[in-house]
Formats: C-alpha cells, structure tokens, sequence
C-alpha cells in the first residue's frame, strides 16, 4: 500500500495529495540536491505503530529515529547536554514505553514517560529526552500526512522568519577580535540584530575582572549605532550588580534586551531586575515546561520568554508554553543557535503560534560544528530570514549512511 493509500485511511486523506519529490534548499557547505520521500510498503495498516527508536549519539548533538510499521520514519533532535545520560533515558524509559504504539496518540505517550519518570524531576534530562521523541513524532506525522509540520500545530500565516545574529565568547575566552569578527560577518550578510553572549554563568557569577562591557564596545564598534545588539549575561550577576550593568550597556552602547541576567531559578531577584530595567528582560531556556514557565511569568515577570524545542519537552510542550505566555502577553523568542533538527523545530515552532518577537535567535551554519555532514538538504536563507520548510514532516533529511558510526543501541 502507499503512502496514498494510508491517507484515504485517515480523516485529512481528503486534504492532501501524494508528494512525489522535493528539491532541498543550497547553503554554504551543504549539497543541493533532489531527495524522493520513502517508499511505503505494502504492509501499511489503518493505525500505524511504532517499531523501533533509535539514538545517534553524534558529537555535540543526540538525533532520535522513530520507524513505524508504515516504512516511513520520523527524525528529531533531543537536549545535547550530557549526552549518555540522555541516551539511556531512551534505552531505559521511552524506547520500552513507545515501542508498538500509535504515533497519533502522542500526547498520551508524552505524559505517560513524563510521568513514569518523574522522579527524575519534571525538566531537565527527562524533557530533554522527551524532546527528541516528541519532535521525531512531528516529523512522523508530517511524513504520513503529507503535510509541514507547523501546519499540523495550525499555521499562523508566517512564510518565513527574521532572525538574529547569535554568537557568544564563553566568558572572555574568545578574544573580542574574534566577537567582532563574528558580528562582522553576520553584518555582511545583511543582519540588523545581534546578540552577544557572554557566558558568564554560575561558576563566575559578578567576576571580579568583568569583561562584559569591553565586548559590549567591541561589538557595537563593528555594528554601528543604528543596528540593534541584544546581550545575554549567561545568569551571571546578581540582581544589584546586573542592574548596574543593564543601565550602563542601556546609557553607552544602546543595548536594548539582556537575557538572564541572574540565575535562572531566583525568580524573585529576577523580577527586582525587570522592575528596575530601563530595557526589556529575557529569561527561559532553562525552564523546560509549562509549570517552570508559568513560575517564570507570574514570580518572575520577564516579558520576553525563550523556548527551546530540543530542552523542553519537544514542540508539543512548548507550543503549550507559548499558549501560555499568550496569555499573559509575553513575547516568544525561540532558544537556538543549533543549525541542525533545532532550528527546524524551532522554526515550526514559530510559524504555528501567534505571539512571536518579531526577530528570533540564529547562529548561521555554524560548520565549524562539523553537523552539516549529517545532512542531505538545508533552509532557504536569504540575508537575515530564514522560510518556513514546506516540505512534509520538519524539512530536513538525515544521511542515515553519514550516522551509522554513532548508533547508540
């Protein structure tokens, strides 16, 4: 049976028609090709199971394969943060739970490995893991259905996204020749905002040799005084000392958001510097679901909340963490510098809600990282928009040759 056939077996089979190839998008360093979707054998049946989950451990990123008993497979990237302990959530927790289920079913199956591993905490290695599933899920269902993901989460009109420049200098490490080099070459290629991270973090909290108006100067050197430069201070002040520093970057260089200026659970201090900020606030790619961000609004008070697709849960929880802030009136802005399954995610992610910030985060191709090789197409980029893939599930093609090595079964 193909895939056409399993469609008349479902209620959008009437909605869409078969798809027969797509061309993948050019980039810097990735291949341009023409890539034909799966062949669905004859063994499709009116509800699809889950047949196997397999983990890629590759280095610096987890990528999930969810196979079904359709012939057709769903790909998704979990939090990349130590990897081995996510990857045996996958072997201990979500493969034993997701094997012969119903992809459909997806927010039963989330909750119920949520639940089951609960003890492990509700954020953290458990919703990292459960990103990775999820998001494979979408991709899933895509496939099957023919259909681009954020069509699926119900499109919000969006045809393609504004983003920024995101690079940081792990805490004065990187010089500020290279900082500037970086935001140089985001500025070639027609970027108006930046942000620079300064990845100050717990360890070095208030430091007593405080980098992070030389880079601040450095940057805004390069930049030029009409182009927009947000800073992340990594939680890495406390509130006396990041209000100090927020009016100082805010009077002389004209930065006009700082992400988590203190550590991202002192929610109290965390209002105390929204209160007297002269700027916008950002906070929230360390809270991983929907009860860390309702803490994150009503105790904390940001305006502008960050989502991250591969941490929190997936795209199902953080599209309910973007209801949410909806709610409120809080803008989203994705947490992504990963130009892998993330950005797709991500990109989906943004292109199904209706609260947006109008530019979101993006760390460019980023080779350096040595991922592209992983993959067969890439995004349409053009200057500083990315477009929303159109192509079923969430765009991108594994080369599942290219992963073999790094199986981790």
């Amino acid at each position: 049976m193909k895939r056409k056939d399993f469609l008349r077996t479902t209620a959008l089979g009437t909605l869409v028609t078969p798809f027969f190839g797509y061309a993948a998008a050019q980039t810097s360093g990735f291949t341009n090709e023409t890539f034909m979707l799966e062949e669905v054998p004859n063994s499709v049946k009116e509800v699809v199971k889950i047949t196997s989950v397999k983990v890629y451990r590759v280095p610096r990123a987890i990528f999930i394969k969810v196979e079904t008993d359709a012939g057709v497979s769903g790909w998704g990237e979990a939090g990349h943060d130590n990897p081995a302990v996510v990857s045996e959530v996958f072997r201990s927790l979500i493969k034993p739970m997701a094997l012969n289920k119903d992809p459909f079913q997806s927010e039963a199956l989330w909750h119920d490995m949520l639940y089951s591993g609960e003890d492990l905490g509700l954020s953290g290695v458990l919703t990292a893991a459960l990103a990775g599933f999820d998001n494979a899920l979408w991709d899933l269902k895509g496939k099957l259905l023919n259909m681009p993901v954020y069509k699926l989460l119900g499109g919000a009109g969006m045809e393609k996204m504004k983003v920024y420049g995101s690079f940081g200098v792990d805490n004065g490490r990187k010089s500020t020749k290279k900082a500037q080099a970086a935001a140089q070459e985001f500025l070639d290629n027609g970027y108006d905002t930046f942000k620079l991270r300064m990845q100050i973090r717990i360890k070095n909290r208030n430091p007593e040799n405080d980098l992070t108006e030389k880079y601040v100067k450095a940057v805004r050197e390069v930049i030029g005084d009409n182009n927009t430069l947000f800073v992340d201070f990594n939680y890495g002040y406390t509130a006396g000392k990041a209000v100090e520093m927020i009016k100082r970057l805010y009077e002389k260089y004209n930065v006009s958001l700082v992400e988590e200026p203190v550590h991202y659970h002192d929610y109290k201090a965390l209002a105390e510097v929204v209160q007297q900020s002269p700027i916008r606030i950002a906070a929230g790619e360390h809270q991983f679901n929907r009860w860390d961000f309702k803490n994150l609004i009503l105790q904390g008070n940001v305006g502008v909340l960050n989502l991250d697709a591969t941490k929190g849960g997936g795209i199902s929880e953080m599209k309910k963490a973007a209801v949410l802030c909806q709610a409120f009136e809080r803008e989203v802005m994705v947490h992504n510098a990963r130009p892998t399954l993330a950005t797709a995610a991500s990109l989906h992610l943004v292109a199904s809600i209706f609260n947006p910030a109008r530019v979101q985060e993006y760390g460019g191709p980023r080779l350096n990282m040595g991922l592209q090789k992983f993959f067969k197409n890439y995004f349409k980029v053009e200057q500083n928009y990315i477009y929303i893939p159109q192509e079923p599930g969430l765009g991108l093609i594994l080369d599942e040759k290219a992963l073999a090595e790094f199986l981790d079964d």
